[in-house]
């Protein structure tokens, strides 16, 4: 069993300066912390994985193919692999803890 705590991940992806904190990591599933700042660019590619955020923090909208939907806090997005998808309109800094599943096999850009 692993157990985290956000306050720690926050602390640890802002130490390592990186969008993108992979804290979990098993053949079925990987977990991230994935923050992009105010007006900032969300350089992501398509993932081979299948892929769900849930907002914990900020404002943005997800663009999934052609289709908008709100990025706000509590929402549950979910992306099939191979999708183009990306965060913009970042209204606020964004926090959003992601699940790939199964794990990732090529990590977004750092």
């Amino acid at each position: 069993m692993q157990a985290f705590t956000l306050d720690l991940l926050r602390e640890e992806q802002a130490k390592q300066a990186k969008r993108y904190l992979e804290f979990l990591r098993v053949p079925s599933m990987s977990l991230g912390l994935y923050v992009l700042p105010k007006g900032g660019t969300d350089p992501q590619r398509p993932h081979q994985e299948d892929e769900v955020y849930l907002v914990l923090k900020g404002r943005a909208l997800l663009r999934v193919g052609e289709e908008d939907v709100p990025a706000v806090p509590g929402a549950l997005l979910y992306v099939p692999a191979r999708a183009e998808h990306r965060f913009h309109a970042i209204e606020e800094d964004l926090e959003v803890l992601v699940l790939f599943a199964p794990a990732e096999s090529s990590p977004s850009p750092q």
